[in-house]
């Protein structure tokens, strides 16, 4: 770790330079020498070849860290609108390097180009609508373009579908846990309200909608189908949080008072993901995307891509709402007695 002395021993150098140039161009200007004949012609030839020297430099620098570090990217798309999130992604990428080359190498050029000497004078003019119309037309059609492809691939995990063609399940988000529901065997949440919560109802279900009665409970994990539609809705307790699965390529923000949703199909089960990471201990994650308090950093939750009959198994083992609920009273019976 850099110490104090370090950061004052630097900074005191880099005033010491400053200095030391101030010096050099006051002795320049008492020897009756202008600012610009200061520098000599031979001063700003070197100068010159030093900017294409770094121009190279700078590009080979920047082929190395994409190089090395473009296994650190976003994992593998573990879901079918995952590609198109990449596709759009990497589209991107594409014109933003364009853009990043062509400017710097024409900055570094025309540095080098148009360095100064004797009898060489830039060309000044106050107003150009040519360019003016270029540098503002060109960007719009760019940005115009890439809008309209982000909203259609968007508008793919977002637009409604048929609830019955799909698992229906909620995460509700709380500082600094997730609890996953799901529709039971119809397939239908039960209604909530936030008016209802409470200890024995953090999820603050409605107890009188009997559809809630056989919805599915799971707080250390939860489990979706591999190739099959899974519509996933959000709500908050307290603050804002943010449900990002990365290998999904889905996010979404769970708001307090109000239910959010998206939809995705999941293409690569947990099991084969262990194969293809050659990863024994491969998990896909459930993370909080928005800061929402001292222990956002651990807010997660393990998700388990099955087969469709495991999924089937795993959800027939969960306790629907009503049998913990019961559980719950039984429990608190029990201590109110013993007090």
């Amino acid at each position: 770790m850099i110490s104090l002395l370090t950061y004052a021993a630097i900074i005191l150098g880099i005033v010491a330079i400053a200095r030391l140039l101030k010096v050099y161009e006051l002795s320049a200007t008492l020897k009756g020498n202008e600012q610009e004949d200061a520098v000599s012609y031979s001063d700003n030839k070197f100068n010159a070849r030093l900017m294409m020297v770094f121009l190279f430099a700078f590009f080979a620098f920047c082929i190395y860290l994409v190089i090395s570090y473009k296994d650190n990217l976003l994992p593998e798309a573990a879901s079918e609108h995952g590609v198109e999130i990449d596709s759009l992604f990497n589209f991107n990428l594409l014109i933003i390097g364009i853009v990043f080359i062509a400017v710097n190498i024409l900055l570094f050029y025309f540095a080098y180009k148009y360095y100064s000497r004797k009898g060489l004078k830039a060309t000044y003019f106050a107003h150009s609508t040519k360019l003016e119309m270029i540098w503002t037309v060109v960007p719009a059609v760019f940005l115009a373009v890439i809008i309209i492809y982000g909203l259609a691939v968007w508008n793919k995990i977002t637009s409604p579908i048929d609830s019955n063609k799909a698992v229906v399940m909620e995460l509700f988000a709380e500082q600094f846990k997730w609890t996953a529901r799901y529709g039971g065997a119809d397939n239908v949440l039960g209604e909530t309200n936030y008016k209802l919560t409470a200890d024995m109802n953090p999820l603050a279900i409605d107890t009188t909608d009997k559809n809630a009665w056989d919805d599915k409970i799971s707080n250390g994990e939860f489990h979706i189908p591999v190739n099959k539609v899974v519509l996933m809705y959000f709500r908050s307790k307290d603050v804002l949080h943010s449900a990002y699965m990365p290998h999904f390529r889905a996010q979404m923000n769970c708001v307090p008072g109000m239910r959010t949703e998206f939809h995705f199909t999941p293409t690569i089960t947990t099991a084969e993901m262990k194969v293809k990471t050659n990863n024994p201990e491969f998990e896909y994650v459930l993370l909080c995307n928005k800061i929402c308090g001292a222990t956002h950093w651990n807010m997660q939750m393990k998700i388990v891509v099955d087969t469709e009959d495991d999924y089937k198994k795993w959800l027939a083992e969960q306790k629907t709402f009503k049998e913990k609920s019961m559980a719950q009273t039984a429990i608190e019976n029990k201590v109110a007695i013993n007090h």
